[in-house]
């Protein structure tokens, strides 16, 4: 499985570095990621084949359990790539979210692009754990 990040910006922060490095790290060991820093204008160029999903507030809440249970559905499913979709400052724009096949929210709380990356990145190695029936998740 490969697990595309598309966001809009940089993580200049050292410490948001540091923190997403660990969850890149450690998700080495369960699949393939790769992570794409664009502007806007990139977010429009998103693999057709790919398992798309925007990250924004008015999309569906799941649980850890419940997002794990997405992710195996699509990769059991046949479909090999996953694309999580982080806008910028001023969020998605509809047609990026509209070519999405999932518009999925963490909280009804809005966060940092930035430090959104982090929390999804620590989510799909949760969802991860779940999946293999690893401890992590119950820390």
């Amino acid at each position: 499985m490969t697990v595309n990040i598309v966001c809009v910006g940089q993580l200049r922060d050292a410490g948001l570095r540091a923190v997403a490095a660990e969850y890149e790290k450690r998700l080495s060991r369960y699949c393939r990621l790769k992570t794409v820093e664009t502007d806007n204008r990139g977010l429009y160029i998103l693999p057709p084949r790919a398992y798309k999903v925007a990250l924004c507030v008015e999309g569906r809440q799941l649980s850890s359990e419940e997002f794990a249970a997405e992710i195996d559905r699509v990769t059991t499913g046949g479909r090999s790539d996953l694309v999580f979709v982080i806008g910028g400052a001023d969020g998605l724009p509809e047609a990026v979210k509209g070519a999405c096949d999932l518009r999925l929210s963490f909280s009804r709380m809005t966060f940092p692009h930035r430090l959104m990356r982090v929390i999804l990145l620590e989510q799909i190695y949760r969802a991860m754990s779940i999946l293999k029936g690893e401890n992590y998740h119950h820390y």
